[in-house]
């Protein structure tokens, strides 16, 4: 019987009480907590330390959503039927300047909404110093049914790029297989327009023009493009390209490398467009077929990732190195207003000092850190409370 009592109470030591295992469960859940916020700070302090160190190499993550239209057939752009050929060539040609030289850039539903960024793109056209004959010579190619209806309410020359294979019923986020899909179409119609005889700017939708960039081209260069980040040598070609803008010459040298462009996405899968850029802006075959790249100067052809910094040299604006389509738009109304505001200055005032931007707020790499810190606070406070 002793025995029995004596391992009935042995029993009973090792039963925890409620109280107990609160406790246990409070501090390993608080050492979860910590670890995770540990780790949350070495993260971004890692992610500061090698922008710092790697300013160039750094890339920030362009978070592009592509709102499409549902339900509309979509057609092969390798077979592209004589109509759509011979629309392409007439919008080509009624856009055109004397030398064959035209402005293209892609829209697409979300970013064709009223007071979105079409809106203040055509805008900064409009109250860009000597900017608004270039609007006659601008393509838009609209990437679904509703970019394009809303293109046709807007601007005289409009074009329908039809993709196949790709489901625009949802939202095709960066980096999912319909963007990178969407982005090698872009590089194939480019390609296309080259092997038409077009020369081209093309340009994102979300940069402000606001000045006439020939007069900055480099006459010697075949493809010119602008960069995240200048290192002052316009043939240095460890400057950070952007694909956002860039200025083409149709001819031999430049059909081959679009073409060598489009066809190295099959080497580099699951990278978009300017990512591979960055790798075959190396290759032996640039040199092979004659092409000569130059980079343009961000004193001229700015964005957020290093902005212009005096309002008196600068062609054109890109919102790049930015998260979300309403920060975006919020610091491009912002740009605009700068704009305006330095157009009503005295000649005398805008001679005598550097004027430069109060953008960007919610954009750049601050506001790139600031969404970071916000994110990693959301998933602190969803681990807390799971």
């Amino acid at each position: 019987m002793d025995s029995d009592v004596r391992r009935v109470v042995s029993s009973n030591s090792n039963i925890k009480s409620p109280e107990s295992g609160n406790r246990q469960y409070h501090v390993f859940h608080n050492q979860v907590l910590k670890s995770l916020m540990l780790f949350a700070m070495v993260s971004l302090a890692c992610l500061v330390l090698y922008q710092t160190e790697y300013p160039i190499q750094f890339r920030l993550v362009r978070f592009y959503s592509f709102s499409l239209s549902r339900g509309y057939a979509y057609v092969n752009a390798s077979t592209n039927s004589g109509n759509e050929e011979d629309e392409l060539e007439r919008v080509l040609q009624r856009a055109a300047m004397s030398n064959k030289t035209v402005l293209i850039t892609t829209l697409n539903e979300a970013w064709a909404e009223p007071n979105s960024t079409f809106d203040l793109f055509l805008e900064s056209f409009r109250i860009g110093n000597q900017t608004l004959w270039l609007l006659k010579h601008l393509v838009v190619a609209a990437l679904d049914q509703k970019a394009y209806a809303r293109c046709l309410e807007l601007h005289p020359n409009c074009f329908f790029l039809k993709t196949d294979g790709v489901d625009f019923s949802v939202e095709a986020h960066f980096m999912s297989p319909g963007y990178l899909k969407m982005m090698w179409r872009r590089i194939d119609f480019l390609r296309i327009v080259l092997d038409m005889g077009y020369s081209f700017i093309f340009t994102d939708t979300d940069i402000m023009w606001f000045r006439n960039p020939f007069p900055h081209f480099y006459l010697d260069a075949d493809f010119q493009i602008a960069c995240d980040n200048f290192l002052g040598n316009p043939l240095d070609l460890n400057n950070a390209p952007n694909g956002g803008f860039n200025y083409v010459k149709s001819s031999n040298q430049t059909i081959q490398f679009y073409k060598f462009w489009y066809k190295s996405r099959q080497n580099y899968p699951r990278k978009h467009d300017q990512d591979v850029l960055n790798m075959i802006k190396y290759d032996p075959f640039i040199s092979e077929i004659g092409l000569k790249i130059k980079f343009l100067d961000t004193a001229y052809f700015g964005g957020f990732c290093q902005p212009s910094k005096d309002l008196n040299f600068v062609c054109t604006m890109h919102s790049n190195c930015c998260v979300g389509l309403d920060n975006k738009v919020h610091d491009l109304k912002i740009l605009l207003q700068d704009w305006t505001k330095y157009l009503d200055l005295p000649p005398k005032l805008k001679e005598s000092k550097t004027l430069s931007w109060t953008v960007p707020q919610r954009c750049g790499y601050v506001g790139y850190y600031s969404y970071m810190v916000t994110y990693v606070s959301k998933i602190m406070v969803l681990y807390y409370f799971v």
